[in-house]
């Protein structure tokens, strides 16, 4: 090497860190590019699936986690192998994960870096991306709120800041002063496209300005000034806290995985970038400065080489996932044992909309880590006033106005979680579940079977038509979310049922979607016991006793088949069934049983609705039971109209009466 380039090497490198921190720095790089090296050559030889390669990009990874303390939470992607090398996680858990084996983190149900392990505060990402965006600011707030002094460190690709997730998430980290680090790795190409196809701005770090946030750009190839900036940074957000974007500067040499290749970059680029190799320019200034010797390296990537191959020999020896269908279910939800807290004798009768702020309330009180987020719902109260007066009781701290970003809060819920929180989101309406759709049924559903982490989430959703709100507010949508494992589904219709089972919804670490039917708010009240208690979970409420006919309902539709009952004196068997998910069916079949004949009742349309699962349930469980075919009996299959006429002609209560009629002379 010149003397020219030499001196250029001592500029880029110009630092007062001692030598073995350079050493150091140099080590934890040189492992995670030889694992790589080594899995390239496994990937030719089919004995792993599917590689993302890092080469070239490791002094991102390794700098900021040598930055970091091990207790602070960190959120990786695809090309940050350093990371879990770095936090010394066993190299054969980590190859046996990426074979899918029975001892890797997932057992075989998820790969690569789609894990996350709390021994070594690692939480992985999703294929989607975004949301670990926001899962970092959850985790941050339960940092901030719990006065730990501890920082959160999240990665995304240039690619994934044109996602909606990542400016929520940094709009709210933002105005929340979240001690949060969002990297952005732009290492030029998302899979093909590069980066003058994905954004229009010189610097992605020109973001920040838009959300008042600090923001720096980083040469990411450069492990000296990644890791002396980065731990000045994170010493000022854990005193101070408050989000910091940084753009790291870096290139992708390899493909976006290993079957991609690299044919859409100019050779010209690449050679540029492998001229900038983070290791081996490092390297070299190591050498020139006599902070390290060829023999030195040599030992290193002797004992790495052997560290490397026996970590393989253990992994590929362990066995493959054997599982059956009832292990696989089982590891659906987390364990939950119920523990039941009875009602005292002292009753108040109250609506079903104070039943839920009282159920919140006594649950706020039970759990002093729990926190309530959602639009307006700080001292305004929510738009149906059910968390009025909390911030009184509570502090903003525990009850927090939210942007307007379903997406977002919902992430950070599920980061409260992680860091052994809880928390209950409110959907202003239930139509607005859309906006956070993905993280619900893509994170909150499926981190219990991927790696057992828990979501210790409730998301409130108001729902359901009759007040004449129109085809957004109106929507009773929980069908949207019934096909997907891991979610528990609650829809109380009524006050005693409603406060039972927000606390129980609260107590259990599963997440659950919890129905609250605003057409019932104020119109229907009940002796509420006082107090703290509980109901179960999955347990259906027969509700009137007959052998004729079994109406099976939830919500709106228990009211409308009571009243139809009532009026009309039919000999009906009325099943509640209060839960979606888990369901019933010994109830319904227990009913069904008796009476021979069925309706099932919905309020949501009847294409792809609960019903008519429930109904493909009774066909298949009880069809020597049935003395006439099972009628299924919902709303229209059009969007919800506004003006009070349509609305009626739209929901199925006249329809309802038909069918019963119907069926009873059937």
């Amino acid at each position: 090497m010149t003397e020219t380039s030499s001196q250029k090497l001592t500029d880029l490198y110009k630092s007062n860190l001692p030598a073995d921190t350079l050493v150091n720095l140099y080590k934890k790089m040189l492992l995670p590019r030889l694992i790589e090296e080594k899995m390239l050559i496994l990937l030719r030889q089919g004995r792993i699936s599917k590689w993302f390669s890092g080469i070239g990009q490791e002094a991102i990874a390794i700098g900021v986690t040598t930055a970091m303390q091990s207790d602070e939470y960190i959120l990786p992607m695809h090309r940050n192998l350093g990371v879990f090398t770095s936090r010394n996680i066993p190299l054969w858990k980590l190859f046996a994960q990426w074979q899918g084996k029975e001892d890797g983190f997932t057992k075989g149900r998820d790969r690569s870096f789609h894990f996350g392990t709390q021994d070594y505060n690692i939480i992985g990402m999703i294929s989607h991306l975004g949301p670990q965006l926001g899962v970092a600011d959850g985790i941050a707030l339960a940092q901030k709120l719990n006065n730990t002094g501890l920082a959160t460190a999240v990665f995304t690709g240039e690619g994934g800041t044109s996602e909606g997730d990542f400016h929520e998430a940094l709009n709210v980290a933002s105005v929340w002063s979240l001690p949060v680090l969002f990297c952005i790795e732009n290492n030029g190409y998302g899979l093909s496209t590069p980066t003058s196809e994905q954004y229009n701005c010189e610097n992605l770090a020109d973001r920040a300005l838009g959300y008042g946030m600090e923001s720096h750009i980083i040469d990411g190839n450069n492990v000296v000034e990644v890791y002396t900036k980065i731990s000045a940074i994170l010493n000022e957000i854990r005193e101070n806290p408050k989000p910091v974007l940084i753009e790291f500067k870096t290139f992708r040499r390899r493909g976006h995985e290993e079957a991609s290749g690299t044919k859409y970059v100019p050779d010209e680029l690449l050679d540029y970038w492998e001229q900038r190799d983070p290791l081996n320019r490092f390297e070299q200034y190591l050498l020139n400065k006599n902070i390290i010797s060829n023999d030195q390296i040599d030992v290193l990537t002797t004992q790495y080489k052997e560290d490397i191959n026996e970590g393989l020999d253990i992994a590929f020896a362990k066995a493959l996932p054997q599982s059956t269908p009832q292990q696989e279910l089982a590891d659906v939800f987390a364990p939950h044992q119920f523990m039941e807290v009875k009602p005292i004798e002292e009753k108040s009768n109250i609506r079903l909309v104070d039943a839920v702020k009282d159920g919140l309330d006594e649950a706020m009180s039970r759990f002093e880590n729990l926190v309530i987020m959602g639009q307006d719902v700080a001292e305004y109260g929510g738009v149906f006033k059910i968390t009025d007066g909390f911030v009184d009781k509570y502090g903003r701290d525990r009850v927090r106005n939210t942007p307007i970003c379903e997406s977002a809060i919902v992430e950070a819920g599920m980061g409260l979680s992680i860091a052994g929180m809880k928390a209950v989101v409110e959907m202003q309406f239930a139509d607005f579940v859309s906006s956070g759709f993905n993280p619900i049924v893509n994170y909150l559903a499926k981190s219990y079977y991927r790696w057992n982490q828990t979501a210790d989430i409730v998301v409130r959703m108001p729902c359901g038509a009759g007040v004449g709100a129109g085809p957004f507010h109106s929507q009773t949508n929980e069908s949207w979310f019934y096909t997907i494992p891991g979610l528990k589904i609650v829809y109380p219709a009524f006050p005693t049922d409603a406060k039972g089972l927000l606390i129980a919804s609260i107590e259990d670490p599963n997440p659950v979607l919890f129905f609250e039917h605003k057409a019932l708010y104020r119109s229907v009240y009940g002796d509420v016991p006082q107090g703290y208690y509980n109901l179960p979970i999955g347990k259906a409420a027969t509700i009137k006793q007959g052998n004729e006919l079994s109406i099976i309902t939830y919500g709106a539709g228990v009211h409308w088949a009571m009243n139809l009952i009532d009026e009309m004196q039919y000999d009906i068997d009325l099943i509640d069934l209060r839960t979606l998910a888990p369901l019933d069916k010994e109830a319904i079949v227990e009913s069904v049983r008796k009476t021979g004949k069925v309706i099932v009742l919905t309020e949501d349309n009847l294409t792809g609705s609960v019903a008519s699962d429930i109904a493909g349930f009774i066909g298949e469980e009880c069809f020597e039971f049935l003395d006439a075919p099972v009628k299924r009996v919902g709303s229209l299959d059009t969007p919800i109209p506004f003006e009070k006429g349509l609305e009626n002609n739209y929901l199925p209560t006249t329809h309802l009466k038909h069918c019963v009629k119907e069926l009873l002379d059937y």
